[in-house]
């Protein structure tokens, strides 16, 4: 890394700015340097042995997406509640796989030497201990967002995959998606289509729902849960609501999204502020809401981003990213019914990207409707239309509605299916990682911050130094 890339704490904005954009360009542009020093796999096979440490909820995610691919041979699974475990086993020994389980990682990483790359799906908290001991071993990881509960944890994470010379993937898996990379790489930086982009706008809201149990003959004893350290079951069970475990809902679901900013922006921010507060859920430690608004110092001007999760309500549409330019903006989600392009009225004329395939005409109605295939359906306008009475006459200072046009990109395999080919991918042929740890630890300071930014109900600043591993 350039040493003059590191502005001290006293730089100025414009110091900042042009350090900001060149670390931010650098960290999108440069390939992950560790690489497989050997063919994959036994004798150089392309087949790979892999082990998954956690197989609740998202564990099973991924595991469903693994085994779509092929030469992936699931070897171990690991999981300290037997419930998990053996749903793990089971699975992957219905599809043939010869896997054996356990209970502690550590007895895993021992006892099943040929593992080739390990997938490591447990609480947060617990990402930087079970990466670095596989790095260790002599692994690469794939391991899921939020890369720890801690900005040292994910540090410590980068450190020792570069001192082990292993790969390092982080899940956030947009970054491998098809369409995302099409709108980032054709549509926003090579064509322009939005223009010069001025504001960015996502969030995923949930509505109000019970804390997760679990069956009684499948409780796991209370001094089992303390060494591993838990407090209890219903603490292991929601441990993405509790401080030692994780970051709350702006970790577990704003990580996707906030990513997604500096992704698509090749630039990390230089300030957040926040507001958020447990609204609803009392018997919870994180923030069920949280509204965070940051800057992006960008190279053509001040982008300001405004996230917000809400864990009380569905409203206002699920979870998506709004990237608003100059000439349109776009709305993005991994569910493609939110997925749409608007064309602001005074940009210039789209019929030549309808044309050469770059984007596809607008479909009949909002959010994704195809056209009508009966004529009854179509909107019937009169030929001559009366004047409104003068109160219902829109404000002249209203812009005109938007055109909404379609991404001719469509992804038909699970959503983090890429994202796993990706890692197996730079593991067997040395390509590119779409998400390596120096990246995803950028994500986390910029994610991890918004938390410290509720607390102090003030601006908080960034340095591009924080950003470095």
């Amino acid at each position: 890394m350039n040493p003059s890339l590191l502005s001290p704490a006293s730089a100025t904005r414009r110091e900042f700015l042009s350090s900001g954009v060149k670390l931010g360009a650098a960290l999108i542009a440069t390939p992950y340097l560790a690489r497989a020093s050997a063919p994959a796999g036994a004798g150089g096979s392309r087949t790979l042995n892999v082990a998954l440490i956690g197989c609740g909820e998202q564990g099973r995610v991924l595991l469903n997406a693994a085994l779509k691919i092929p030469d992936i041979r699931f070897r171990a699974v690991c999981d300290i509640w037997e419930y998990n475990r053996t749903y793990g086993e089971r699975l992957l020994k219905k599809f043939g796989h010869d896997v054996r389980a356990f209970e502690d990682y550590r007895e895993m990483l021992s006892a099943v030497p040929e593992i080739d790359a390990v997938i490591v799906a447990t609480p947060d908290w617990l990402h930087a201990e079970q990466t670095n001991a596989a790095l260790k071993a002599g692994k690469h990881v794939y391991c899921e967002k939020l890369m720890s509960n801690t900005i040292e944890g994910a540090r410590s994470m980068v450190r020792t995959a570069r001192e082990a010379g292993k790969l390092l993937q982080v899940g956030h898996q947009r970054r491998s998606n098809p369409r995302y990379i099409y709108v980032r790489d054709r549509l926003m930086r090579e064509k322009r289509l939005l223009g010069r982009i001025n504001n960015l706008n996502a969030q995923w809201n949930r509505s109000v729902s019970a804390d997760l149990g679990w069956p009684e003959r499948f409780k796991i004893p209370e001094a089992k849960l303390n060494a591993y350290g838990y407090a209890n079951m219903h603490e292991f069970r929601n441990w993405r609501w509790f401080k030692k475990y994780a970051g709350g809902p702006i970790s577990d679901l704003g990580a996707h999204q906030i990513d997604i900013f500096n992704w698509m922006l090749g630039v990390n921010p230089s300030s957040v502020m926040a507001g958020g507060g447990v609204d609803f859920y009392k018997t919870h430690e994180w923030y069920d809401n949280v509204m965070a608004i940051y800057e992006f110092p960008t190279s053509e001007g001040m982008v300001r981003a405004f996230y917000q999760v809400l864990t009380t309500t569905s409203a206002g549409g699920g979870y998506h990213e709004y990237f608003m330019g100059t000439e349109a903006a776009l709305k993005m989600s991994e569910n493609p019914k939110y997925t749409k392009l608007y064309r602001e009225a005074q940009a210039p004329d789209w019929e030549v990207h309808v044309a050469s395939g770059l984007i596809k005409k607008p479909g009949y109605g909002e959010e994704g409707a195809t056209a009508p295939s009966k004529p009854w359906e179509k909107e019937v306008k009169p030929k001559f239309a009366t004047a409104a009475p003068r109160a219902s006459v829109v404000d002249v200072r209203e812009t005109a509605a938007l055109s909404a046009w379609d991404i001719p990109v469509t992804l038909d395999k699970a959503i983090h299916q890429p994202h796993l080919e990706n890692f197996f991918g730079a593991i067997r042929d040395g390509t590119p990682l779409s998400c390596p740890g120096e990246q995803a630890f950028a994500s986390a300071v910029t994610v991890l911050r918004v938390n410290e930014a509720v607390t102090a109900r003030k601006v908080l600043n960034f340095q591009p130094s924080d950003f470095v591993a």
